[in-house]
């Protein structure tokens, strides 16, 4: 390979190196040391039974090892509330919402798309240790708009939840709920507590070829967010024997002023944003669940950590949270005030990912179409990047002309490297030819490109959109499997390998046979790497690799470059 080749493999090592090690950056703190059974975390210390903190403890005790398998002695009640954009179901085992229906939203083999369930902790629902709380009863009241619950201990502690939809100007995608809770110590001696927490419910994927990396358990400190994604509980037999690790049952971390804690999926969320107090630890577990029959996936099941306070006797203490139940809708997470469109984790290209998702939404305002406004996207992108890729295209073809040349100088000084690299630098620098100029469009197109497949990989706006055979561009473009083995067949990654293909017969040709043809293996390797990403990803690309070939047409159409050589800086100066 010549140096423009080796320039371009390196940079692209970088920054895949590079983006490893942002990844790597923003995981959490390694957690706290968790047994198997399950005890509270440090920074929240359990409700004792005493005297002080009785009244509570028996609405946030927690002493039975299996709670979902915990058979309540009283009769279950349900309540509903909806907007017509999210369908909330309450109920009165733990006085929280069971389960999420987002009626606009379609999961696989035409169900809606559901968050939470019955079998996990309720969103909203108070216990001490969320790894086996006891879900009391609580009476509920369903008003015109909101679901009030309310408790009352023996010790006359009592506790009243609220929850509603906060007023809004805006007129669609409208998912905030909010929750008022108020204690009221109506006995005769002081309460204490030392802390709580706060169920976030679980995320479970929605398609079977979701990436299990998006199912996480994510929280935000001063504006950054970090998380755990359910492949941290797996066990791993490591790497030629390092790196092994056992599987981990919980996550238990303390976190200092969390601005909000969120469990996740690829493309929705329930966000809760304490208003009152912040969030001072996060708790986490992996679940198994069923995504079809035939079919179980790894899900996650979080909780919030409270800070804890004190009631005298007749006095009440209030505390609000904000809660987004629904799709990362960036837009309208980006408008609210804690920071809440970090749960995006769009990485170190988010300046990228949002501004190319604004600018795909509003293409698509226009256009009335995603898959086309992908391409009109992807068309500017390259009218922007055309004179810069001419040039590029010009120096490839200048390079090509020297090989005979640098191939002259490779045999003369073969048992000499440095030598043989100062005389190849000498040869560029005699005829003018920048040796990077033809890396120079591949290195700006890489945050471009990363920044599309972080965006492109979250985008719930592109779930369920049509294109052409593609029934949904948020998912594979599967369109038939092969016989026996079961493989399926996309037909835009195949499409963009072609085009990677033709491209590189295109490509002026540097280097010796040998490399060439190592090189050639570039678009499998790719195709293998691409094939079971979204079609939005791939449909860029194959639209990128023609728009590139196009430009290659033109280029070839202008006079061959001559060889000159270019006089010394010295001598154009006497002149």
């Amino acid at each position: 390979m010549d140096r423009t080749a080796w320039v371009a493999v390196i940079l692209c090592v970088i920054a895949l190196v590079l983006w490893e090690w942002w990844t790597v950056r923003q995981a959490p703190p390694r957690p706290l040391a968790i047994t198997a059974s399950p005890a509270p975390v440090s920074s929240v210390s359990p409700v004792t039974p005493s005297a002080t903190t009785a009244p509570l403890a028996s609405a946030l005790a927690a002493s039975t090892p299996t709670p979902a398998a915990t058979i309540p002695s009283f009769a279950l009640k349900t309540e509903t509330l909806s907007n017509g954009d999210v369908e909330l179901h309450f109920t009165n085992r733990g006085g929280g919402i069971s389960e999420a229906i987002l009626p606009k939203h379609k999961a696989e083999h035409e169900k809606r798309v559901s968050l939470n369930s019955p079998e996990h902790l309720p969103i909203g629902a108070m216990v001490e240790n969320p790894a086996a709380p006891i879900l009391t009863e609580y009476e509920m009241i369903r008003e015109s708009d909101a679901v009030r619950l309310k408790q009352t201990t023996a010790d006359n502690i009592t506790i009243r939840k609220k929850f509603f939809f906060p007023k809004t100007s805006e007129t669609k995608d409208n998912y905030l709920v909010e929750l008022d809770v108020d204690l009221q110590n109506g006995g005769a001696k002081p309460y204490s507590s030392s802390g709580y927490f706060l169920g976030l419910g679980s995320a479970v994927p929605i398609h079977a070829k979701d990436f299990p990396s998006y199912t996480r358990l994510a929280w935000c400190v001063e504006g950054k967010a970090k998380g755990v994604d359910v492949g941290w509980f797996a066990g791993s037999s490591g790497f030629v024997g390092m790196g092994q690790r056992m599987a981990r049952p919980l996550y238990q971390e303390s976190v200092a002023n969390a601005e909000w804690v969120a469990v996740s999926n690829q493309f929705f969320t329930t966000l809760i944003a304490p208003l009152t107090a912040k969030a001072n630890s996060v708790w986490g577990r992996r679940v198994e669940t069923e995504l079809s029959p035939d079919l179980k996936v790894a899900a996650i099941e979080g909780a919030l950590g409270m800070p804890g306070f004190e009631l005298q006797p007749g006095q009440t203490t209030s505390v609000r949270f904000q809660m987004w139940i629904g799709p990362k809708l960036y837009h309208r997470l980006a408008r609210l005030e804690h920071d809440e469109a970090e749960i995006m984790n769009f990485g170190i290209f988010k300046l990228v990912s949002q501004f190319l998702l604004n600018f795909m939404n509003w293409l698509h305002s226009a256009v009335r179409d995603y898959g086309v406004a992908i391409l009109v996207l992807t068309t500017i992108i390259r009218v922007v990047l055309w004179p810069l890729q001419s040039k590029a295209n010009q120096s490839m073809r200048k390079t090509a002309v020297l090989a005979p040349k640098m191939q002259e100088l490779r045999e003369k000084y073969k048992d000499d490297p440095t030598r043989m690299n100062q005389e190849v630098m000498k040869l560029y620098k005699q005829y003018g030819i920048n040796p990077v100029g033809g890396c120079l469009p591949m290195v700006i197109q890489i945050p471009i490109f990363f920044g599309l497949y972080q965006m492109l990989g979250q985008a719930v706006e592109l779930r369920n959109q049509k294109f052409l055979w593609v029934p949904d561009l948020s998912q594979p473009d599967t369109v038939a499997h092969l016989p026996v083995l079961g493989w399926p067949i996309n037909i835009i990654p195949l499409c963009m390998a072609a085009t990677q293909i033709w491209l590189m017969a295109m490509t002026p040709k540097t280097g010796d046979a040998t490399q060439r043809r190592v090189m050639m293996f570039t678009p499998l390797i790719f195709l293998f790497i691409c094939y079971n990403f979204a079609a939005a990803l791939a449909l860029y690309y194959t639209a990128q690799n023609l728009f590139s070939i196009l430009q290659f047409y033109q280029n070839k159409k202008q006079p061959v470059p001559t060889l000159e050589k270019v006089a010394p800086a010295g001598k154009q100066k006497r002149r």
